[in-house]
């Protein structure tokens, strides 16, 4: 059995994958609407992780209390 962890940081590397591949053959092909889209992609994803770090961080902080 897949802990719920694994499955998260699966699906993280999956889309950084996804997001780089992208920006790569936006880059290769020279359209400037797909490196602006990627690089918002990834942009929006690390901001989520952000958020995501940042909620764990108060959860655990208002356990402890």
């Amino acid at each position: 059995m897949i802990r719920k962890p694994l499955i998260n940081r699966l699906l993280i590397i999956v889309f950084m994958i996804a997001v780089g591949f992208c920006l790569a053959q936006g880059i290769y092909y020279q359209s400037t609407m797909a490196i602006v889209l990627a690089l918002t992609s990834l942009g929006a994803g690390i901001y989520f992780l952000y958020l995501l770090s940042k909620a764990r961080q108060q959860m655990e902080t208002e356990e402890a209390a």
